[in-house]
């Protein structure tokens, strides 16, 4: 992954105000614009990524199907498609469901960012991208929710934020 690529910069509306190399904007903590993508199979399952280690953060952590930052010029919803299929070999339909802002520490980085959720449905072939991910599983909610209690440490501080938020845009 090419840590020089330029990321938005965004105010509290998500109005774009600048652009920064991301690894800058991360050491700075400055709000910048990101995506989040929560895949669901026909079962209720949700696709998680085992991000890879060797990740400038949150290495060998598990988190939702993909999550990634828009380049300067791309449209967003293209951009989350785009980055779906790069990491997880995934192409399906996805919608924008909710946005937030969050702040957090990850490691000596901090995640400002404002987060553009997206879920999708997806049924077939996963092909992960070893740059990106180490592994991934399919995993039912109630088990997810109950693993995320007794094992906080082993997921991504913007999953474990955004994950009662994503299911309940799906649930009946």
């Amino acid at each position: 992954m090419d840590q020089k690529i330029e990321i938005i910069l965004v105010d509290e509306q998500d109005n774009q105000i600048g652009t920064m190399e991301k690894m800058g904007a991360h050491q700075k903590g400055l709000l910048h614009r990101c995506f989040s993508i929560f895949i669901f199979n026909s079962q209720g399952e949700m696709l998680l990524q085992k991000r890879a280690v060797s990740k400038y953060h949150s290495g060998g952590l598990w988190t939702n199907a993909c999550c990634s930052h828009p380049r300067v010029g791309e449209v967003l919803q293209k951009a989350a498609e785009e980055r779906l299929f790069e990491e997880m070999g995934i192409r399906c339909e996805l919608k924008e469901v909710f946005s937030f802002t969050y702040q957090a520490q990850v490691g000596d980085l901090t995640e400002h960012e404002f987060d553009h959720v997206f879920i999708g449905t997806f049924d077939g072939e996963t092909v992960i991208n070893p740059e990106e991910a180490d592994g991934y599983k399919w995993i039912g909610l109630e088990q997810l929710k109950t693993d995320i209690e007794n094992y906080p440490e082993t997921y991504t501080e913007w999953f474990k934020i955004i994950f009662e938020r994503a299911i309940d845009e799906v649930s009946p």
